[in-house]
């Protein structure tokens, strides 16, 4: 398997590099030729994980997420990355962002102690969910991704498009 990627923002000032994001709705599109798979993904705005914030703006359908925390020197630090089935964006966000929904103290530690960031893209196609989690999975854990990936394509390309730029260290 080959993995690509490509990171699409939008720079309007060369001088500044100040960016403009491009009014999008989150959302996986994928086209397929051969036995090669090209996706593009929307991410949605990075937004402050709470309560109230998820349940206003996660929609209840399936999709891609991941969710970071800021350590203290204002670095984004990915604790995260996965797919909810149908219907579960919206409950899969708050159940892994809760303090007290999560099992693992040392997460809990986190979600307690630190500010919590999420975003995502939505996609019905639970193929297409496996396909991108592995992808993200294999490109930043390659040693042990953790997950399958459809076996449907023998190369995956992801372009990405988001409204802010993140950068995480591990």
């Amino acid at each position: 398997m080959i993995l690509y990627t490509n990171i699409n923002n939008t720079c309007m000032e060369k001088v500044t590099a100040l960016c403009y994001a491009e009014l999008m709705e989150s959302g996986i599109t994928a086209r397929k030729k051969g036995k090669d798979a090209f996706f593009s993904i929307h991410w949605s705005k990075l937004t402050n994980a709470n309560r109230w914030a998820i349940a206003s703006s996660v929609p209840a359908v399936g999709g891609v997420y991941e969710i970071y925390w800021m350590d203290d020197h204002q670095h984004l630090r990915l604790l995260t990355i996965g797919n909810a089935r149908y219907g579960g964006l919206r409950s899969e966000i708050r159940r892994l962002t809760d303090p007290e929904l999560v099992e693992n103290p040392e997460v809990i530690q986190i979600l307690q102690d630190k500010k919590i960031y999420f975003r995502y893209a939505v996609t019905n196609s639970v193929d297409d969910m496996a396909d991108v989690v592995w992808f993200f999975r294999k490109t930043y854990f390659p040693e042990n991704p953790g997950v399958a990936h459809s076996g449907r394509f023998a190369r995956i390309y992801i372009n990405e498009w988001a409204p802010d730029k993140v950068r995480w260290v591990d």
